[in-house]
């Protein structure tokens, strides 16, 4: 038990590491080596963490709050010009895309995605279109998450779940049409030098299909019930919630044509604040209520899933989510001080109450 809790703890899982399509110029592959070939990196070494929730802490002079306000606007904005309208026929179809996408959601990755952008040199408008294209994969992933066959959930950001509104076959059908178009929207990402469109598609699809995503929640459906492993937990975690936040940090970052160097940073960055993130969640449905949610408390007990609390306790779990954040804030070195929108939100996910 206590390998498999450092193992946990640690974070820089080389098996997902060399699992990503780390795609680059051919120029551009010696750094890319030493991930691929399942060698931890040096800032990757597994170590216990200490036993405390301090983080460090992000530029006083950074205002999180408008940051994010400013992002959330302008992809909604994007989101809006992307999707077909409501009216469009089929209508019926439009207005459940259009119901679950903007139902009032954080707009955490698209935030992440934007963020790593603005790290890397680049402009938040370039990464607008692979913004939109996470948040199109996170709500179809959601609406059929909610379905009667997964979670069974009758809220989602505070309002009845899509299949609650307009029946179960619409919402798959919302879900499907999400997880289309979201390929259609990075289309309308500009390549760059070191990143082709092919690059581009194949990183969202990679995150989004059965090794990652996907894969994740099967593992997380069939361990319900079951006596899971520290390890097991991390995996499903890995990829069910990690995964498509390290895409969201990684397709930021190749939206600015990231060196390397850069590129890896945000990719350890986003799988610790992935995990970190999921830790937490697991956390508030244990502590908050329905209501503070937005979806339904204690579902994951109810549901005997597997979680970081139910494992190891509420205490452990926030140190757990303490110590990635940390190194999460740790994977930011390489830039130097320009990456202060990024270390606010991992500051942010950690301390959400909601």
């Amino acid at each position: 038990m206590a390998a498999e809790l450092r193992r946990i703890e640690a974070g820089g899982s080389v098996l997902r590491l060399r699992q990503q399509r780390l795609s680059c110029a051919p120029q551009d592959r010696g750094m890319y080596s030493v991930l691929a070939s399942g060698r931890p990196l040096a800032n990757m070494k597994r170590m216990a963490p200490p036993k405390t929730t301090a983080i460090p802490h992000p530029s006083p002079d950074f205002d999180f709050a408008t940051f994010l306000a400013d992002s959330t606007a302008q992809v909604n904005r994007a989101l809006d010009r992307f999707l077909p309208k409501a009216a469009a026929k089929p209508s019926t179809l439009h207005r459940a895309m259009r119901y679950s996408l903007f139902a009032g959601g954080k707009r955490l990755r698209p935030a992440l995605c934007i963020a790593a952008a603005r790290a890397c040199g680049g402009r938040p408008a370039d990464a607008l279109p692979a913004a939109c294209a996470i948040e199109c994969i996170h709500t179809y992933s959601l609406i059929h998450d909610d379905l009667p066959a997964m979670d069974n959930d009758d809220f989602r950001r505070g309002k009845p779940t899509n299949h609650k509104v307009f029946g179960e076959g619409i919402a798959i059908l919302a879900g499907d049409a999400l997880l289309t178009v979201a390929f259609e929207i990075l289309g309308h990402a500009t390549a760059r030098p070191r990143y082709s469109h092919r690059d581009l598609l194949r990183e969202l699809a990679s995150a989004a299909g059965s090794l990652e995503l996907v894969g994740g929640q099967v593992a997380d459906l069939e361990a319900e019930g079951q006596k899971v492993t520290p390890a097991q937990l991390r995996y499903i975690h890995e990829r069910k919630t990690s995964a498509l936040l390290a895409c969201a940090a990684r397709l930021g970052a190749m939206s600015a044509n990231a060196s390397p160097r850069h590129l890896a940073a945000l990719t350890n960055f986003g799988h610790h604040v992935g995990l970190a993130f999921q830790v937490i969640d697991d956390i508030l449905d244990v502590t908050r209520t329905s209501q503070e949610l937005g979806k339904t408390a204690g579902k994951d007990a109810a549901a005997h899933k597997a979680t970081y609390p139910s494992l190891l306790g509420l205490e452990r779990s926030r140190q757990i989510a303490a110590h990635l954040t940390r190194l999460a804030f740790a994977a930011l070195r390489p830039f130097r001080g320009h990456a202060v929108a990024l270390e606010a939100l991992a500051t942010h996910l950690l301390r959400r109450q909601a």
